[in-house]
């Protein structure tokens, strides 16, 4: 970022692309002071430049992991102690906030095959040629430790706002012998890793020799196939959020669902249009032609420049055709990211979008636009963020914006080709769909209608499509919402049906304690503060519930 571009957005698409194309260093040789040396000015430099980054985790938690690398530095090989940073720098746990390992300053090497993560698994969507045998097959295992636990291993080395960027951009580091080295996954450090696999029925082994880090043939996270590469998809022919990759954007008419399909994959201006122009095109295309449906698939897109995402939402609200309920879908996925966060926040403000797929990879509040912090003996680079971007008060911030019908996708599912979430953005809204649950509860409860919340929420409960609507913390909010404005009577009708809903959750019998407490019944408060211990005995709201109840005690002794 140039300091007369300070808000252009850099994603961690385009620092890859800055950084890919230079060649591996040769491996240096650092001492352990001078790693040390490199550890203390990261740290300095992060308390004196970067405090506000202490959102996530606290100022003691990053000394106290700084200090253990600290200590460990001597015992540690080159790659252990890279390893050691990225997980420092990874601690903040914003995805803009990472450390160059690919820069290659302390060379590490890459197994030739591409995974993605499935609804179903982890399988081998691309392989080097020389592992033919082993495409599509599913990752079992990783030199015989379970991938459940593996993924458990890798997760402090990967910089993830949210389970979604893991899913999306972390599921890289499963192939980086060094890594796996320093997280405990290879008990002895090799770049020949065997894998356990699973295709056709039939489980087998396959070792696969990493070879130095380059650039693979990839793109938007999937291998694009060629002589040396192969792709585990039927090729023969391709899903539209797939066509097209050559351009940023495109749009297609599907005249039998009178539907408009955009599919934008970066927030940059595509050499051959403009982002203006090419929405001005799509808008008028819509004005002059029988659409009754717009779908924007940005379930690829990991960011760009955001000040380019005006037109794009300006249009859809200026556009009275489209901007209706159910007229407007938005496809989102574990790539939506970065200035495509601020995109599908501001469409989720200011237009009446529904969105369909996957949570976005990143917080809806979050750090972005980072800085180079050059260490000065090895010359890494770690990339603190500095722009704080909040596009929602902050009672609105969230890990990820939610899809408010979820769908995934299984490997068979992309092997031939299906789209679920596609097909779920051309179906016609049932009338029994819900766009906003606790608006429609809200609804309910104000109209006299209160015996139907129960019903419909468990109704609701077991469709997958509201899989990310989070119905227990959502109905403990608005109980406390009623509790802090003296609604005591509909504060209780709230945390009641909570536990009847979750009658497995500590919490919400927790809440309903207070609810108790708060109108002077000691006897219920006791009782379900009781129930809250029962149920998470070891946990934070056992904590919570055993001091309230010496806090009863002491009161009644008064």
């Amino acid at each position: 970022m140039t300091k007369n571009q300070p808000f252009f957005r850099q994603t961690m698409l385009l620092i890859g692309l800055l950084f890919i194309s230079m060649s591996i260093q040769a491996q240096a040789t650092f001492t352990s002071e001078q790693y040390r040396e490199d550890l203390r000015f990261l740290q300095q430099t992060v308390h004196k430049n970067f405090p506000f980054l202490f959102k996530k985790t606290t100022a003691e938690a990053f000394d106290a992991k700084v200090e253990a690398l600290y200590e460990a530095i001597p015992r540690m090989a080159d790659h252990e102690v890279l390893v050691g940073f990225n997980k420092i720098v990874a601690s903040f746990e914003y995805g803009h906030t990472v450390l160059g390992y690919w820069e290659g300053v302390i060379p590490y090497h890459e197994m030739p095959i591409v995974l993605y993560q499935y609804d179903d698994g982890i399988f081998l969507q691309g392989v080097h040629k020389s592992y033919k045998e082993a495409l599509g097959a599913k990752l079992l295992a990783i030199e015989g430790m379970p991938i459940e636990e593996v993924l458990k291993l890798m997760r402090p080395v990967v910089p993830a706002e949210n389970e979604s960027f893991v899913k999306a951009y972390g599921i890289h580091y499963l192939t980086f012998p060094e890594f796996l080295h320093a997280q405990k996954v290879l008990k002895t450090m090799s770049t020949s890793v065997l894998l356990t696999l699973e295709k056709d029925g039939r489980q087998f082994e396959q070792r696969i020799e990493a070879v130095p880090f380059e650039r693979f043939p990839r793109q938007y996270g999937m291998v694009v196939p060629g002589e040396d590469w192969l792709e585990a998809r039927d090729l023969s022919t391709t899903p539209l959020y797939l066509k097209n990759l050559d351009k940023i954007y495109y749009y297609e008419y599907l005249p039998e669902h009178k539907t408009v399909y955009v599919r934008h994959s970066q927030i940059m201006d595509d050499s051959i249009q403009a982002i203006p122009e090419f929405y001005a095109e799509v808008f008028d295309f819509i004005d002059k032609n029988e659409v009754e449906k717009l779908i924007l698939d940005v379930r690829l897109n990991g960011g760009g420049n955001n000040y380019k995402n005006k037109p794009i939402v300006t249009g859809v609200i200026a556009n009275k055709k489209i901007n209706q309920p159910g007229k407007f879908m938005v496809i989102i996925g574990r790539r939506t990211f970065s200035a495509c966060q601020n995109l599908v926040n501001e469409l989720h403000t200011y237009t009446n979008a529904i969105f369909i797929g996957e949570p976005t990879a990143e917080n809806i509040n979050f750090y972005g636009d980072n800085s180079p912090v050059t260490l000065p003996n090895t010359k890494m680079n770690a990339y603190l963020s500095f722009a704080w971007w909040q596009d929602k008060p902050q009672w609105e911030n969230r890990p990820a914006l939610d899809p408010q019908i979820a769908t995934g996708m299984t490997f068979e599912q992309y092997r031939t080709n299906q789209d679920p979430a596609l097909e779920a953005a051309m179906a016609s809204m049932g009338s029994d769909f819900i766009t906003n649950p606790m608006n429609y509860f809200t609804q309910l409860f104000t109209s006299g209608k209160a015996e139907l919340i129960k019903p419909e929420a468990a109704r609701m409960l077991k469709d997958p499509s509201y899989k990310f609507f989070d119905f227990e913390a959502e109905f403990n909010k608005a109980g406390y919402a009623m509790m802090s404005s003296k609604q005591f009577d509909e504060a209780l009708f709230i945390f009641n049906l909570n536990t009847e809903l979750f009658p497995d959750s500590a919490n919400a019998w927790d809440s309903l304690a207070e609810a108790w407490w708060k109108l002077g019944d000691s006897t219920k408060a006791k009782e379900f503060y009781q129930k809250a211990i029962e149920l998470d005995p070891e946990g934070e709201t056992a904590v919570h519930a055993r001091e309230m109840l010496q806090k009863i005690v002491e009161a009644t002794k008064q």
